[in-house]
Order: structure tokens, then sequence, then C-alpha cells
């Protein structure tokens, strides 16, 4: 059998990863087996374990994925010569929230609470989410606003400490109420 490349090792590991989200999203963390990733990635049982040495292992690497994925989505926003502000680099980053990967994403949290290594993954990618939207809103300060560079530096903690909390609401909403019209037409709960 030829070994694999490592580009093509990258991309059975985002096969398996994105099969890991639909299932846990759809099923939960401790319903779905590796027999579900399995079927629902078209790979095999040992393709999977060539990859992850056990369910925890993959349950790490695809919250780690997950997190990325969203840090991505925030990427370049602030090099822009007309960076978003809050109110849109909020609507920006709510756009894109998918109801499978928002309800793996709050699995993801509870077991945050419990698995030292899940609470690390999700500590460290938070800050790094908040750290980029501080950024952004640190550069549409300056750029759009015209604020000094020191004092938007100072404004934008604050302000994107509370984008943060409004996206992740807007995550748990979107686990909650899955539909893009129940989120709109029930409201908060």
């Amino acid at each position: 059998m030829p070994r694999l490349t490592e580009a093509r090792r990258e991309l059975r590991r985002a096969q398996i990863t994105e099969a890991a989200v639909r299932c846990f999203g759809r099923s939960g963390l401790e319903r779905t087996s590796i027999a579900d990733i399995t079927a629902e990635s078209g790979l095999s049982t040992g393709s999977i374990y060539a990859h992850y040495r056990n369910k925890a292992e993959l349950i790490q690497a695809t919250a780690r994925a997950t997190l990325v994925e969203r840090a991505e989505a925030l990427a370049g926003y602030a090099d822009d010569d007309h960076p978003p502000g809050p109110d849109e680099l909020l609507a920006r980053m709510t756009a894109v929230i998918d109801p499978v990967g928002a309800r793996f994403g709050v699995q993801i949290w509870g077991e945050a609470t419990t698995d030292p290594v899940i609470g690390g993954i999700v500590v460290d990618m938070i800050d790094r989410l908040r750290a980029m939207v501080r950024g952004c809103v640190t550069a549409w300060l300056v750029k759009v606003e015209g604020r000094d560079p020191a004092e938007a530096g100072e404004q934008s903690g604050p302000i994107a400490h509370r984008v943060m909390a409004l996206y992740l609401a807007e995550l748990l909403q979107a686990a909650l109420l899955p539909t893009v019209e129940s989120r709109s037409s029930e409201g908060a709960i």
C-alpha cells in the first residue's frame, strides 16, 4: 500500500473530523461510535485508527479543527482598508454559524468542564478568537473612527469581550434553535 503524502494525510484528517462533527452534532459525543464516523466519512475503520488512536483523541482533534475554522472566518478583517465595526463583525461571525457545528460546539463546552485537555483547547481558542476580534475592533477604531492607536487599543478590549459574549450566545442559540426561522421568530430564551 502506498504511503500517504502529508497533503493527502491532512485531507483525510479533515474528512474524518468533518464527518465526526456531523455525527457528534446529530447524535452527541457519547452516542456516536467510531463505526458511525466510519460510515459518515466513507473511510475504513483502519483508516480512522491510522489517524487517531481512539475516540477521545478524535474528539480533541475535532474540537481543535472546529475552533480553528471559526478563527479563520475572522482572519483578514483587521487588515481590510475599511474593517467592520463591532456590529458588522458580529453579524459576519454569526452569519456563518452552522447549527450542526453549533451543537457540537456546545457539547465540547460541556466536555471542557471535566476534561482538562479539551478545556485547554477551548480556553486557548476562545482566547485566540477574542484576540482576533480585539484586533479587528482596534483596526476599526483607528482606520474608520480615527482614534489614536493607543486609545483604540485600550477601548477595544471591553468591546471585543462583549462581541465574543454575544457570538458565544448566538452559537448556543443556534444549537438549541437550529433553523434560522426559529432563531429569528422565537427570540432569546
